[in-house]
């Protein structure tokens, strides 16, 4: 075949091999396949949800079978969209190293992550299919349908995951780098296999070999974290246990399958509405009329606006693609370097963690059982705190700002902007009335605010794409998909840390760390800020909550309050190069290189870590208003 010359040196270059067209096609028809019942999954949990509000709130009739249906459909979702977010390469991992790298090495490296992926999706499909089989003489007890019909979401899942696997080797690797990168895998397998007799005399150091070194080489390589997991837990228990692997299955299912985690895919549903109907650029403008005029004030508006749309969304990724658009033209016409641009955009989106509905507090709802409600009512004020912290770094740097050639916005424009964006500023408050006075679950409620949202966009803001609903629906699926991937392996692995005793031996020697819950605080921020950068918040939650959480209650620290730190903690983590994803993440939205953003972070994350002492220090910013 012949192909443009620019597209053959770019695979010379990268050391990706030129597309083969059979190989496209298929993949294109896989990615179809997929994707179109993935987003209508997306929209059946929104319309199901929905009815469940309606149903109980408006007609006081509960429908008894609404949550067992979304539960159903939700494994499917999460399995479909883990499926769509491998063939994207939209799992989430670590690239901080392998970025580095020259672009051969990088492909060969991005060959074996695929491959080593590959390999666990192998080992588990058929575990899953045994899984699924006896979930048929389950039967569910609202609609009284065989369980088999949710757990076959699973091996099949899992087996369209192994052949969009194999699909995406062959497509993007020439065939030597192919049986390389395969080689590689195969050699450590089998390595580990014939190995294996003699790690079970090691005891709990297996622990160690398979959890901190096998995990931490992986994520390294550029691994993507849900199978840097998976392939630990697997060769754990597979090599050093007696236990059937079919319980990895279960163990992710178990992750997968819990309704709070619903919120995930409809909150970010909800970020990406807010960014399309107009509803995020309305605040901002807002507050850009308000602020613009003072010293630094579109930095102030930064993080206003990330701290109100992050009270919608919950999604970081949203949040900053709805914000850094709409500011960041203005900004740099002002002088801001682009430097200073990404870092105060990585800073906020660490600042805003807390704020309700954070996708991190759901999580610690969900692994630990503390109240969502409670995290929400207690995750405004600590964002407010260390928003505070942020100002103060933005009014030194900007002290001396050139206004020159500003012009201040007039009353009559504060006002029409004001109201202009009162539906916009009226969805946070929406959001949080509705959970607070029971109109619908923390689950339920992203249901309200995506009604509200197309509402708005359609009759108030006048901006609607409906060309752009399908490809957001695939992205919430995509998005999802990952973090949920990510939570069900995180579950396997935190199973088998407890079975081993580990959990028991951790919270003894935390329990016995001298000075009491300010030990027990400090260690915990430390901990949480190296996990947020090396595992990103989610699976560091689902590790470590189940473990810390009842010592921090036992050593006399709310869990609220507690909460709030660990999350905080991550955030700064998570958005630190050079290992933080989110950094990267708000360099690939703001389309600013990562090298220019190293120096002026340093600042914002020191301000960070202030206000989370100050969090820490002080209980009642976090439990005052409980």
């Amino acid at each position: 075949m012949n192909f443009p010359i620019d597209e053959h040196e770019n695979a010379v270059q990268t050391g990706r091999r030129e597309p083969i067209a059979w190989l496209e096609t298929l993949n294109k028809a896989l990615a179809t396949l997929v994707e179109i019942p993935a987003a209508l999954l997306v929209l059946a949990e929104v319309v199901v949800l929905l009815m469940g509000v309606i149903s109980r709130y408006v007609f006081h009739q509960p429908l008894g079978w609404s949550d067992e249906l979304a539960s159903i459909l939700f494994l499917w979702l999460a399995m479909l969209g883990s499926i769509v977010a491998f063939q994207r390469g939209e799992h989430m991992r670590m690239t901080a190293m392998v970025g580095n790298l020259e672009p051969r090495q990088r492909a060969l490296l991005d060959l074996v992550a695929i491959a080593a992926g590959v390999a666990f999706l192998a080992f588990v499909v058929h575990p899953a299919y045994e899984f699924a089989a006896d979930e048929v003489f389950v039967t569910t007890p609202a609609m009284g349908i065989p369980n088999a019909w949710r757990a076959a979401a699973l091996p099949i899942g899992l087996g369209l995951m192994l052949l969009v696997g194999i699909i995406q080797i062959f497509r993007i690797g020439r065939l030597k780098d192919v049986v390389l990168a395969v080689g590689l895998v195969a050699l450590v397998v089998g390595a580990m296999a014939l190995v294996g007799p003699l790690l079970k005399p090691l005891g709990n150091w297996n622990l160690f070999v398979f959890f901190v070194l096998g995990v931490g080489v992986m994520v390294l390589l550029g691994l993507p974290i849900a199978f840097s997991f998976g392939l630990a837990t697997f060769g754990y228990i597979a090599l050093t246990t007696s236990t059937p692997t079919m319980v990895i299955v279960g163990r992710m299912d178990e992750g997968m399958s819990h309704l709070i985690l619903l919120a995930v895919p409809l909150f970010v549903l909800l970020g990406l509405l807010i960014e399309m109907t107009g509803i995020a650029r309305a605040m901002v403008n807002f507050l850009a009329n308000l602020l613009g005029h003072v010293r630094g004030g579109l930095s102030y508006v930064l993080i206003g606006a990330m701290y109100l749309v992050s009270g919608i969304s919950g999604s970081k990724a949203a949040d900053m693609a709805a914000v850094a658009p709409a500011l960041f033209p203005e900004m740099r016409e002002r002088g801001a370097k682009p430097g200073d641009l990404v870092a105060l955009l990585s800073a906020t989106g660490a600042q805003t963690e807390t704020i309700p509905p954070s996708l991190v507090l759901i999580t610690i709802g969900s692994a630990t059982g503390v109240s969502i409600a409670a995290l929400f009512t207690g995750g405004l004020l600590p964002g407010v705190v260390v928003g505070l912290t942020l100002a103060a770094l933005v009014w030194w740097r900007y002290r001396g700002e050139d206004l020159t050639g500003v012009r201040r916005a007039t009353g009559r424009e504060i006002g029409k902007s004001l109201l202009i964006s009162i539906p916009a500023l009226a969805l946070p408050v929406v959001i949080r009335a509705a959970v607070v006075e029971g109109v619908a679950t923390a689950t339920e409620v992203s249901t309200i605010g995506i009604v509200y949202a197309v509402i708005a966009g359609l009759l108030v803001y006048r901006q609607f794409d409906w060309k752009r609903v399908y490809p957001m629906l695939v992205s919430t699926a995509s998005l999802s998909g990952a973090i949920l991937f990510i939570i069900g392996a995180a579950t396997a692995m935190a199973w088998a840390l407890t079975q081993s005793g580990f959990s028991t031996a951790l919270a003894d020697a935390m329990k016995a760390l001298p000075g009491g819950a300010v030990t027990f605080m400090a260690v915990s921020v430390v901990a949480f800020i190296i996990l947020g950068s090396v595992l990103e918040g989610i699976p560091a939650i689902v590790l470590l909550g189940p473990l810390l959480f009842p010592i921090a209650r036992q050593v006399g620290i709310h869990e609220v309050h507690y909460a709030m730190v660990v999350t905080l903690s991550m955030g700064i983590g998570l958005f630190a190069p050079p290992f933080g994803v989110g950094y990267y993440a708000a360099c690939a939205i703001s389309r600013i290189h990562p090298n220019e953003g190293m120096k002026p972070i340093v600042g914002y994350m020191i301000a960070l870590f202030i206000g989370t002492v100050i969090v820490a220090a002080v209980p009642w910013i976090s439990i005052g208003f409980l």
